[in-house]
């Protein structure tokens, strides 16, 4: 399963390690993920998904969680 948030769409980028000498390597940025229980209440149907701490946030202000 790809580290992508389902409401804002985050998901993991690349980009440089630099040394104290310069040198590049290539390394990981992974998204603050979590799974979180949301609740249709016009269905009463329970969805799990996974959702960046951003996200959360973005949800939580539009009152569905």
């Amino acid at each position: 399963m790809a580290r992508v948030c389902e409401v804002t769409g985050k998901k993991t980028s690349v980009w440089n390690n630099r040394s104290h000498s310069l040198r590049a390597t290539r390394r990981k940025f992974f998204p603050n993920l979590f799974y979180k229980n949301i609740l249709d209440k016009e269905t009463g149907i329970v969805y799990r998904i996974r959702v960046s701490a951003a996200g959360l946030r973005t949800l939580k202000k539009k009152w569905v969680i």
